[in-house]
């Protein structure tokens, strides 16, 4: 290596060594609503400025107009999907980012493979690497499928079954491919069915997870995205994505215990258990009489309340009714209400997602209150306002042994003096559980569009 290479190279390691510690502070930045967006900014930038050094160093070879051609295309194309997705698509968009991250390490390990697989240690790097990019890819994609509600295969069915099974022969496979293929050579070429068994082997591990579970899969997914990233910085020697790969891995699996232990589950029950069939009543309250209740008498409630608790859930991204909650919360305080808003580590469809949602909509961090918070006062709450919120209010959790969701720490919203549900239809939750809590004699059922809903209350406040 000449002086000048060997300039250009210390050069590059200390730009990495920038462009980690930006991505140390961006990412500890997100914890916290008021720079979060910077945080997001710093973490970009510390990616541009990487793949930017990364291909001006000594060894690359490529035309550097095709590398810059490729960062335009994929910046166009990831601003377009951030742009037009709908708040409601954000946890789609998110599993399919996740994706793309591992199928970037599934071809980066794949490539090494084909020119770089006489090491030991770098042979073993490249096959755990390819597993892992090639499973996260396609159990990304499954997640997808899943949560858009594109993808609906019962948990028993045979087609679930199967894939459930390529999943653990993947497994076993990858042990052979790491440690008998020096020693059992298989008539074809051992490496490329590896990367087949991987990628269906993805679906099998995502396919018979269920749809209340998948808040869970998400942050794991992240997780497993990173450490293929880290796992590729290793197999390529490059400092800045072992960092940045280590920090989404390490992140992502501390979310990921932190949503189980929200869920009262072990991580190996969600992935591999999941909620138990619910097609059995457990209650006689499941088959209770409801008490609807119209917006005019809803508001007559609440203008006399004291304190209101407001619970979101998935039914209000659907409705986009984050700005009219918010709307309805400044009319409340304004009318000498103290109003707080209930926020569940697992409500919506992926980790934070009444946060973001909230945070759209201008509403104060200081407002959301979690479980622990506001269960110990709950009989001090004068109305509880569920908006599409199910499963993370379900009192079976608390009253049902034999309930699936028996144990899951929930919002005891059941013990507020008075509850408002507000819903389209009387339809089970995410994970397919009935809710006695509709049967309550303190729930008032407010059916129709969320938003509507809400919007007519604000009207009655304004009026």
């Amino acid at each position: 290596m000449s002086f000048l290479e060997n300039i250009s190279t210390e050069l590059q390691n200390l730009i990495y060594i920038f462009a980690s510690i930006l991505f140390i502070t961006g990412i500890k930045m997100l914890g916290k609503e008021d720079t979060a967006v910077k945080g997001n900014f710093l973490s970009a930038l510390a990616m541009f400025i990487a793949v930017i050094v990364t291909f001006l160093g000594p060894e690359i070879t490529v035309n550097p107009y095709i590398i810059l051609a490729g960062i335009v295309v994929g910046a166009l194309i990831g601003s377009l999907i951030a742009l037009k997705v709908k708040m409601t698509s954000i946890p789609e968009m998110v599993a399919l980012f996740n994706g793309f991250g591992g199928l970037a390490t599934f071809f980066i390990a794949w490539s090494e493979f084909n020119s770089n697989a006489d090491n030991t240690f770098q042979y073993v790097l490249i096959m755990i690497t390819t597993y892992i990019g090639g499973v996260t890819f396609s159990g990304s994609i499954v997640a997808y499928g899943k949560l858009s509600e594109k993808l609906r295969i019962q948990k028993g069915s045979f087609i679930t079954k199967l894939f459930t099974t390529v999943f653990y022969a993947s497994l076993i496979y990858l042990l052979y491919a790491i440690f008998l293929t020096k020693t059992l050579s298989l008539p074809f070429d051992f490496y490329i069915l590896l990367l087949a068994l991987t990628l269906i082997g993805g679906i099998g591990f995502v396919l018979p997870i269920g749809g209340g579970d998948m808040p869970v899969v998400i942050s794991l997914l992240n997780s497993f995205s990173g450490i293929a990233a880290a796992f590729a910085g290793l197999l390529l020697t490059n400092n800045v994505l072992i960092v940045a790969g280590s920090l989404v891995g390490a992140s992502g699996l501390i979310l990921t215990v932190i949503m189980a232990k929200a869920m009262n589950r072990s991580i190996g029950n969600i992935l591999f258990v999941g909620y138990a069939l619910s097609s059995t009543k457990s209650s006689s309250e499941e088959t209770g009489e409801v008490k609807p209740i119209n917006v005019s008498d809803a508001y007559l409630i609440l203008e006399n309340a004291s304190s209101v608790l407001i619970i979101p859930g998935y039914g209000m991204a659907v409705a986009q009714a984050q700005h009219v909650v918010r709307e309805l919360g400044e009319l409340l305080e304004a009318n000498g209400t103290e109003v707080k808003y209930g926020i569940h580590p697992v409500a919506g469809r992926m980790p934070g997602h009444m946060n973001v949602l909230l945070a759209e909509a201008n509403v104060p961090y200081d407002v959301l209150v979690e479980p622990d918070d506001v269960n110990p006062m709950m009989d001090t709450v004068d109305v509880a306002v569920v908006i599409g919120a199910n499963d993370v209010v379900n009192p079976s959790a608390t009253e049902e042994p034999g309930s699936p969701i028996y144990g899951m720490p929930i919002i005891e919203v059941h013990n507020a003096r008075t509850v408002f549900v507000l819903k389209r239809s009387m339809s089970s939750g995410f994970a397919g559980v009935q809710n006695p809590l509709f049967f309550k004699e303190n729930t008032r059922m407010l059916f129709g569009d969320a938003k509507d809903s809400i919007g007519g209350l604000v009207s009655e406040f304004k009026e």
